[in-house]
């Protein structure tokens, strides 16, 4: 982070309305807008890593130098969307969350901000035609015997617990860049096995999943907060929909309907993910960090790198406490997003993902451990 924020804070005050008031970049803007449109990890992945040699720092400089005029536009273009948001008096969502992604296309493919230009982004982002957290609530509100009977028939089929397979060979592969293991363990099943293991008592309890412990059935939900979810399998029908709904770009009472009981459905599956490709993920995450093999080292490496890991052990801190479930809920909130939008994980994807959450937690984990320390 200290390169992004030295070189962010280079950008000047063009980029202020994506920045915090120390002038750095604001967590959001690092997410949405930094890492997956500017910086790129997933293609490429030298430039991912907590500690960067000297020349992956000065490619990573130059790409936000480069990305100086963009990042700017972004901001004048943000700006505009804010202001034509209140003067519509548009209320619903987060405009970081909602336009961040969309002003920095603006700003490669629409010159200067105009009103007009914003309205119409503004139209396609609040498309009254989409269907909207509020709507879920609603929806879940008037349907809540019928979604609680979809619900119980899942669970009455839901497979019982067997056997855990070993899957430390398959998650070292997927570390050192190999795919042949994954395939043939997608075709065995072993990702299902693994998910239907958590039915034992405390297995989903400590792999993070679940706060009980064996797992339940879900409520159907009439509350949701994203400050305060519970642990996923403990997440009610609405808790597992509301962050994503606006964005999935459904309409209709019948696609809601649909999307509501597919993933009343999934509650009851292994991992309670419906592709195999995703429990397998699950499966050799949750391997890879219980720290044995080639990728659990890689994985360790990742924390032993980090100077913040090393101040707060001689000062009596665990900066990783219970980072492990954090991690695992991550890998699991992304991949069943990644279901919802219909674009599921395979062999490609399986290592990004299981580096990529470590990687979020880390960062999260530096900001509290530092917070922390300068209170101790």
């Amino acid at each position: 982070m200290t390169v992004i924020a030295d070189t962010w804070l280079e950008l000047g005050s063009g980029v202020a309305p994506l920045s915090n008031a120390a002038g750095l970049p604001l967590a959001r803007t690092v997410k949405l807008v930094l890492d997956p449109l500017v910086i790129r990890p997933a293609q490429r992945p030298h430039l991912g890593h907590a500690l960067l040699d000297e020349d992956a720092a000065g490619e990573l400089r130059e790409r936000i130098r480069e990305a100086g005029g963009d990042l700017a536009s972004t901001a004048a273009w943000f700006t505009m969307m804010k202001t034509r948001r209140r003067a519509r008096k548009i209320t619903s969502g987060s405009p970081q969350d909602l336009y961040f992604q969309k002003a920095y296309e603006l700003a490669k493919t629409a010159g200067d901000p105009s009103e007009a230009a914003a309205d119409a982004a503004l139209d396609e982002v609040h498309d009254p035609g989409r269907i909207s957290a509020a709507d879920l609530r609603e929806f879940l509100a008037a349907t809540a015997d019928r979604v609680r009977s979809v619900i119980d028939e899942a669970w009455e089929v839901a497979a019982p617990a067997g056997a855990d397979p070993d899957l430390a060979a398959l998650a070292d592969d997927l570390a050192d860049g190999g795919f042949d293991a994954f395939d043939a363990a997608t075709e065995r099943g072993d990702g299902s096995a693994a998910g239907r293991a958590l039915a034992a008592p405390g297995a989903a309890r400590a792999a993070g999943m679940t706060a009980r412990e064996v797992p339940e059935p879900p409520a159907v939900g009439e509350q949701a907060s994203k400050a305060h979810l519970p642990d996923p399998f403990d997440r009610s029908i609405l808790e597992r929909l509301f962050q994503q709904v606006s964005s999935l770009g459904i309409a209709g009472t019948q696609a809601l309907s649909a999307l509501v009981d597919d993933e009343a459905r999934r509650t009851a599956d292994p991992w309670q993910l419906a592709a195999e490709e995703s429990r397998l993920v699950m499966s050799a995450g949750r391997t890879a960090l219980d720290g044995a093999g080639s990728a659990g080292r890689i994985l360790d490496t990742r924390w032993q790198r980090e100077a913040f890991v090393r101040r707060a052990h001689r000062m009596g801190i665990d900066a990783r406490e219970g980072a492990r479930e954090a991690v695992m809920r991550r890998l699991w909130a992304r991949l069943q997003g990644r279901e919802l939008r219909r674009t599921p994980a395979d062999a490609t994807d399986a290592w990004d993902l299981i580096d990529g959450a470590t990687r979020s937690v880390i960062l999260d984990r530096r900001d509290a451990a530092k917070s922390q320390m300068g209170r101790a």
